[in-house]
């Protein structure tokens, strides 16, 4: 059975990577412009995620993050753009809408802030088991529950959209249309999201059983069957980052 989860496991250098070295990245990249101040730092470490991504050939994985953000940046930019209270001087005009340049610099200043971190997340999400991070999590002493969080976030998501896509189907099966117009589709939301709210629902209730039955509150240390192979990567990647967040850092003290 298919994982639950936005893992992709594509057997590339960033699988092998540790999950703290990715948490360490997400860290610099959303640091890194902040601290430096300056709006070049955001394409910078744009570009250095897609470079990444790419590398690790789960680029069109991450592509609906992009689309998504620029769904985000476009309302932005149109309400920073008319509407920012520092707006003084005009940029530019299209009929009798004035675009004003502070809001304008506003909007691209927090555009490449939002799609700057869903690509620092979409590195640590599409290329780290949730599994495996909850296991580094509790070997480095993390309790259990927490880790137990950590897992549930990541899965409750595209465990929804499977439940969705399965009940749509069984619906559709007995001869409701859910494709259409927007009345179609407003017709067939409420039999639709109610199934997956109950899904859900007793979905949680069954896992808490689960987690009942196989000792999850028990006091004992816990071992491990499987050990994560070290990756030689790690080290140099962390202090890579290391090294650009002590240089940032200095940069805008000096």
């Amino acid at each position: 059975m298919n994982s639950i989860s936005l893992y992709i496991n594509k057997g590339s250098w960033l699988n092998r990577l540790h999950p703290y070295t990715k948490l360490l990245y997400i860290l610099t990249a959303i640091l890194v412009p902040l601290i430096g101040g300056k709006l070049w730092l955001f394409p910078v470490m744009i570009t250095a995620s897609l470079c990444i991504l790419a590398s690790g050939r789960i680029l069109g994985k991450a592509m609906p993050l992009v689309l998504f953000s620029f769904t985000l940046i476009l309302v932005i930019f149109l309400i920073q753009g008319l509407f920012n209270h520092d707006n003084r001087t005009v940029m530019f005009s299209i009929g009798v809408i004035t675009f004003y340049r502070e809001g304008v610099l506003f909007a691209v200043r927090i555009g490449c802030n939002i799609l700057n971190m869903l690509l620092s997340f979409g590195i640590f999400v599409l290329t780290t088991s949730p599994q495996e991070l909850v296991d580094e999590l509790e070997k480095s002493g993390f309790s259990p529950k927490f880790g137990y969080i950590i897992n549930s976030v990541f899965q409750i998501l595209p465990q929804m959209m499977a439940t969705r896509d399965v009940i749509a189907d069984a619906q559709r099966s007995r001869g409701m249309e859910t494709e259409g117009n927007m009345l179609v589709r407003i017709k067939a939301f409420l039999p639709l999201i109610s199934p997956v709210v109950m899904s859900s629902l007793i979905n949680t209730r069954e896992r808490a059983i689960a987690l009942e039955v196989r000792g999850f509150g028990r006091k004992q240390k816990k071992t491990w069957l499987y050990d994560r192979p070290k990756c030689k990567w790690d080290p140099a990647v962390r202090g890579i980052l290391v090294f650009l967040l002590v240089l940032v850092i200095v940069w805008r003290i000096w």
